[in-house]
């Protein structure tokens, strides 16, 4: 596995995602598909296990074909949201020390979740939160599309070549790949499939993170 090279000289910028990456909402999100798959009457580990692999609107199409997607999204928008004012969330080891060491405009979130959600969650975890969020709402295409990737470099007035994507999930690799960007992957024993590079945890990625947004290289 190699990486690409970094060019020395140029401003660089750090692009993540937040759940799985800085975030551990694994449990919050089991919790949330199990609420609602009781409501439904569903087979809870059956939702969580499609939800893992889909987008909402999928899943509910897979799990729950004869009900309203409209009325199902709200439903889980609900819960969610109830979640986040009530449920416990706990930052990975490492996140608060590299989003605190980061230089300030040189960094976003690009998520799939909700912008009001991911603040919530930083709020509650003590994580600094940019000046630059990409969320579901604010894009039309989503992850794998390289648009949300592209459209935080934008508004950063970043190059994709200076960029790095820190990510967890396959979909998210191929959206920052796609978008001409250097992609990390954390939190894995595995790495996933199109990373440059891979760490087992976001601890371990945090001195080269940090290197990388000095401007130093990007080593295989």
């Amino acid at each position: 596995m190699t990486s690409e090279p970094s060019r020395p000289g140029r401003t660089k910028y750090v692009l993540f995602d937040v759940d799985g990456t800085l975030i551990d909402a694994v449990s919050n999100q089991r919790r949330v598909w199990g609420t609602w798959a009781e409501r439904y009457g569903l087979d809870a580990d059956e939702v969580y296990r499609v939800a893992l692999r889909t987008r909402p609107i999928e899943t509910f199409a897979q799990v729950a074909a004869d009900r309203d997607p409209r009325e199902c999204l709200a439903a889980l928008h609900e819960l969610e949201d109830d979640d986040v004012r009530s449920g416990a969330y706990a930052a990975f080891d490492g996140a608060s020390e590299l989003l605190h060491g980061l230089p300030s405009g040189s960094w976003a979130l690009v998520t799939s979740n909700y912008e009001h959600r991911v603040r919530g969650r930083f709020l509650r975890t003590g994580l600094p939160v940019p000046g630059v969020i990409v969320d579901a709402a604010s894009v039309e295409k989503g992850k794998p599309s390289p648009v949300p990737y592209l459209s935080a470099a934008e508004q950063l007035g970043a190059e994709p070549g200076d960029c790095l994507v820190i990510e967890d999930a396959p979909s998210g690799v191929r959206s920052g790949r796609d978008a001409g960007m250097t992609v990390w992957g954390v939190n894995a024993a595995d790495a996933v499939e199109g990373v440059h590079r891979h760490f087992t945890s976001l601890r371990e990625a945090v001195p080269h993170i940090l290197a990388f947004a000095d401007g130093g290289l990007v080593s295989p």
